[in-house]
C-alpha cells in the first residue's frame, strides 16, 4: 500500500517515450527470434547468438521499464512483497506430511461414504422401478 501512496507521480512525456521504446524492443525481440529461427531465413543466425541477443534486448527493455514511474512502483511493490514473504511461518516437514495424510484420509472416507450412498440410492430406485 505504501508504494501507491508514496509514488503518486504523473506519467511524464519522457516516461511515455520510454514505454514506447520498451514496447519497440520487445517487438524486435519477438520478431527477431521468430524470423531468425526459420530455416529459410536469409541470414540464419546461430542459436547461441540469437539467444544472447534476445536476452540482452530483453534485459535492456526491463531496465528501461524500471526507470519509469510505474516501473519504480513495481520495484517498490516487489521489495515490500519480499519483506512480507520473509514474515511467513512455513510449516515443518512433519506438519506438512501430517496435514497431507489427514486430507488423504478425509478424502478416502468421504468418497467411500458417497459411493455407499450412491449404491443405496441405485438399489432403491431399481427396486421401485421394477415393480
Amino acid at each position: 500500500m505504501r508504494a501507491n501512496i508514496e509514488h503518486q507521480e504523473k506519467e511524464t512525456g519522457l516516461d511515455k517515450l520510454k514505454w514506447l521504446v520498451v514496447l519497440a524492443l520487445f517487438i524486435i525481440v519477438v520478431w527477431g527470434n521468430f524470423y531468425f529461427a526459420e530455416p529459410n531465413a536469409i541470414y540464419q543466425a546461430n542459436t547461441i547468438v540469437r539467444v544472447v541477443v534476445v536476452g540482452i534486448l530483453a534485459v535492456l527493455a526491463l531496465i528501461l521499464a524500471a526507470t519509469t514511474s510505474k516501473g519504480k512502483q513495481i520495484l517498490v511493490f516487489a521489495q515490500e512483497s519480499r519483506q512480507e514473504l520473509r514474515k511467513v511461518v512455513w510449516p515443518t516437514r512433519r506438519e506438512t506430511i501430517q496435514t497431507t495424510l489427514l486430507i488423504a484420509m478425509v478424502t478416502l472416507v468421504s468418497s467411500l461414504f458417497l459411493w455407499g450412498l450412491d449404491n443405496i440410492t441405485i438399489r432403491i430406485i431399481s427396486f421401485l422401478t421394477l415393480y
